[in-house]
């Protein structure tokens, strides 16, 4: 069974970075595209960023230049850096696995002065 923990979501203040992590288990990991999504308050879920089993990648035109995803197939994990944050960053991230449809719970990201 897939399961998807995230972490490293918090306040910070506008211009700040925080690096969000997504541990995987139940799965080979290696094997599988990843992505990270964000939903806030009154918004519909969006895609911020994706990669694949071969480290291409693809963003959001909003976060491109300031966010990066990376992944560690050793450490079964995908992390989203996120740096320059702004107000309009605030929201729940989420770590998914498409090829499953598989989501973690979710991580807060308030940015806030």
């Amino acid at each position: 069974q897939v399961q998807l923990v995230e972490s490293g979501g918090g306040l910070v203040q506008p211009g700040g970075s925080l690096r969000l992590s997504c541990a995987a288990s139940g799965i080979i990991f290696g094997l599988y595209n990843m992505r990270w999504y964000r939903q806030a308050p009154g918004k519909q879920r969006e895609l911020v960023a994706a990669i694949t089993t071969t480290g291409s990648t693809n963003y959001a035109d909003s976060v491109k230049g300031r966010f990066t995803i990376s992944r560690d197939n050793g450490k079964r994990t995908v992390y989203l850096q996120m740096n320059s944050l702004k107000s309009d960053d605030t929201a729940v991230y989420y770590c998914n696995l498409p090829r499953m449809d598989s989501w973690g719970q979710g991580t807060q990201v308030t940015v806030s002065s």
